[in-house]
């Protein structure tokens, strides 16, 4: 029986188009961990691209790579998610599966029923967050991290969206389901995902005001992150070959 080794994959700190580093806890997993040396074969994404990657030289500190040829990547899924704050064990879990999942950009909301302690630490969160979609994305094979935004208010939030189609996944809704929402194709979405205790009446006209559409998942309550991972696997389920944000 003959056994195929998939190359590892790492996401460089640093290129210049010809060579690129790991540093830091990268760069110690495979100089420690791997023992890595010169002349083997990784793949590297640099600069938004992978390439077939020949180490040139390895310390504790930094690894450095010769680039070679380009390889053929999957391009993220078209997904701008606004995902509301909420418990940060739960939501760090589900950034990390809507990244495995393949979403571009990722914006936290404060919104008016996010807990306060949550609402001030969001701010301090944020690099954390941006740490587990790096990992996430390396582990999962993508050829790109993607954007995480620091936590806004959700008006400057909506303020900031400019796809094609946008998509509040509502407990309220119980007709227009996602599957049918994306039936035409959309080449772009954005999906908003509630705090516990759902949107305000306030915010649902803020949503209503920038030409948000209400959908549904189905007739259960999910919770937030249950929802984002499920609206993303619909997503990519019906938009694949889709390629532009």
């Amino acid at each position: 029986m003959l056994l195929f080794m998939t190359r590892r994959r790492w996401i460089a700190d640093d290129s210049d188009g010809k060579t690129a580093t790991l540093t830091g806890d990268q760069a110690l997993h495979l100089a420690r961990v791997l023992r890595a040396e010169p002349g083997q074969i990784f793949d590297v994404v640099a600069n938004g691209f992978l390439h077939r990657a020949e180490v040139a030289s390895v310390s504790e500190r930094e690894v450095l790579f010769t680039l070679h040829e380009e390889l053929e990547t999957d391009s993220a899924l078209p997904v701008h998610l606004l995902m509301a704050v909420f418990k940060f064990d739960h939501m760090e879990w589900g950034i990390e599966k809507a990244t495995e999942l393949g979403v571009a950009r990722i914006t936290p909301v404060i919104a008016r029923r996010t807990e306060k302690h949550l609402s001030q630490a969001a701010a301090k969160r944020v690099e954390r967050w941006r740490r587990i979609v790096r990992e996430a994305a390396q582990q999962s094979r993508r050829s790109d991290v993607p954007m995480v935004d620091n936590p806004v208010m959700l008006k400057a939030a909506l303020e900031e969206v400019s796809v094609q189609k946008k998509l509040l996944l509502a407990e309220t809704e119980q007709e227009n389901s996602l599957r049918a929402a994306l039936a035409d194709g959309a080449q772009s979405v954005a999906l908003a995902i509630g705090p516990e205790g759902g949107w305000t009446p306030e915010e649902m006209k803020l949503f209503e005001a920038a030409e948000w559409n209400s959908v549904t998942l189905g007739p259960r309550i999910l919770r937030a992150e249950t929802a984002a991972i499920t609206a993303l696997a619909v997503c990519g389920a019906l938009m694949s070959g889709v390629t532009d944000l």
